[in-house]
């Protein structure tokens, strides 16, 4: 077999807290990262200043996580404010350099308020909008794949690909990462073969969402699968400090040095294996 080539890796911003984008930066170089996944908090930053801290530092900017935004709510005002949020996030990622944007269902929502089959097509009709609103910015998306305790949508690389069918729109791709994968399915390296082509985007963190070897992930068979779908990264690193509530980056005085360790061991991990 072909010796894969090194995948860049990033590292997903918002894991820093409340950091300023300038300290994030200067520690992600020093850590010997290639790039990020910039938060898309439209009030923290404009995109030349986000573009020119991130430049001075030599990184690249990958994707776009999104600020937390309900699409697939039955009420039609909380869907525009949606929409209306991914039409500003588009504009700054044109401004950005075009990296990929990333979209997810509503992060804590894990019911429907109506029904599924509504929400699932309301979620596809604001997707199709901000899909062709991007075209038109010639960016592309990607939808991430989040685990049951996080959203109701897409929960499966199969799911995934089955909106995507749905959706009709060949400038939408897949995010899959490997921490809601060792959740939700059988066969993690199969999802990534299954996905294939579609997957234009891959989040790292172990199956405790640690560092990469902490837990109990095959990561060599994920990297193995991502070879033979001929991804070419990157590999954004997604871990969370230790401690309660996942969704709060930095939960004590401790938590930068513990997210500091995983991102080393796990930068360490990946080039030693690509």
């Amino acid at each position: 077999m072909k010796e894969p080539s090194r995948l860049p890796i990033g590292v997903c911003t918002w894991t820093f807290g409340s950091l300023s984008l300038p300290e994030i930066a200067m520690r992600s170089a020093a850590l010997g990262l290639d790039g990020v996944e910039l938060l898309g908090d439209l009030s923290l930053y404009s995109a030349k200043e986000a573009r020119d801290i991130l430049a001075s530092t030599g990184l690249d900017i990958f994707s776009l996580t999104p600020a937390d935004a309900d699409l697939a709510h039955p009420d039609a005002a909380v869907r525009k404010e949606g929409v209306d949020y991914f039409l500003r996030l588009l504009d700054f990622a044109a401004e950005l350099g075009q990296p990929l944007v990333s979209c997810h269902g509503l992060v804590g929502r894990v019911t429907p308020l109506s029904d599924m089959t509504e929400e699932m097509s309301l979620l596809a009709a604001c997707m199709r909008t901000i899909a062709q609103a991007a075209a038109a910015r010639d960016l592309r998306i990607v939808f991430e794949v989040l685990n049951r305790y996080e959203t109701h949508t897409v929960c499966t690389g199969m799911e995934a690909l089955e909106f995507l069918h749905e959706l009709g729109e060949g400038n939408v791709g897949v995010l899959l990462d490997a921490y809601h994968m060792n959740i939700e399915e059988a066969d993690p390296a199969g999802t990534i073969r299954e996905v294939g082509s579609r997957l234009w985007l891959y989040h790292a963190a172990d199956s405790n969402r640690q560092a990469i070897g902490r837990g109990h992930t095959d990561f060599t068979a994920q990297l193995t699968a991502l070879q033979e779908v001929g991804y070419t990264g990157p590999v954004i690193l997604e871990c969370t400090a230790p401690g309660p509530n996942p969704f709060t980056p930095m939960k004590d005085a401790g938590s930068l040095a513990s997210l500091e360790m995983y991102l080393n061991e796990s930068i360490a991990w990946l080039r030693k294996k690509t």
